[in-house]
């Protein structure tokens, strides 16, 4: 949530400008929030509000038409069809961490992940791929450990998380597959020190680098938290109507 809203901001200037190291200035003047944040959000007011997956990603893509969408997303939110378009694209997966942090059990977090990815991208790698970072940062937060959640990973979904970061680097292009990404992602959030750190490893690989960092940034905040220079940066960057919902979605279900 606030991590995978983090990792977009810090990402969203290497999208595009892709680099292959950790050394760079995350926070930057032209740093801003993508459509991974607005659907991240869009997420928790569907949770909130008991409103459709569908008619929350809808209406947020018509209130932020800018922000990024692909046109897959884009035509299916136009069409006013409820009809899904089977992608097996990473945007299942960036919007899908709020559901970890509203369920109570590991199975409802993986149903609820999985009603969250079928409204548009029904294919069976697109709801894997949210299942997996959902999962992953459920049991983040109830204090697994990561060897624990990384086998658990592996069994459930047959992703590889073998490869370090560092090898993954020397390779790794643009692909915003959920095959082609999730494990990376994952894999850069169980090399890390912090969140931040893991943020690093998502974007140093380079690729899609605003969602890596969405999501390793979404696990990472499950087992780090944020610190206090974290949030303020988050807030300084989100509009009043996407503060206000992110702030009554950790009211309810996180700062308890």
């Amino acid at each position: 949530m606030l991590g995978a809203i983090y990792g977009d901001i810090c990402g969203s200037f290497f999208e595009h400008h892709n680099v292959k190291s950790k050394e760079v200035d995350l926070w930057t003047h032209v740093s801003r929030f993508t459509d991974d944040t607005v659907l991240t959000v869009a997420t928790m007011e569907a949770i909130l509000e008991g409103l459709s997956f569908s008619e929350r990603y809808r209406s947020y893509f018509l209130r932020y038409p800018h922000a990024g969408f692909g046109s897959g997303f884009a035509n299916w939110a136009l069409s006013g069809s409820e009809t899904p378009y089977n992608s097996y694209g990473n945007g299942a997966a960036m919007r899908v961490s709020p559901v970890a942090w509203a369920c109570d059990t590991l199975q409802e977090s993986l149903d609820m992940a999985a009603a969250t990815a079928e409204v548009t991208h029904n294919h069976p790698e697109g709801v894997k791929g949210a299942k997996a970072i959902a999962g992953a940062v459920f049991l983040t937060r109830q204090g697994k450990d990561r060897e624990t959640v990384r086998s658990w990973i592996e069994t459930t979904f047959d992703y590889d998380l073998s490869e370090p970061i560092d090898s993954i680097r020397s390779w790794y292009r643009f692909d915003v597959s959920c095959q082609g990404s999730v494990p990376q992602a994952i894999r850069a959030w169980l090399e890390s020190t912090s969140l931040e750190d893991a943020i690093r490893n998502a974007i140093s690989i380079g690729g899609d680098s605003d969602t890596l960092a969405c999501m390793a940034g979404a696990i990472a905040e499950a087992e780090f938290g944020l610190t206090d220079n974290e949030r303020y940066r988050i807030f300084s960057r989100l509009d009043p109507g996407l503060s206000k919902v992110v702030q009554a979605f950790y009211k309810r279900f996180v700062e308890i």
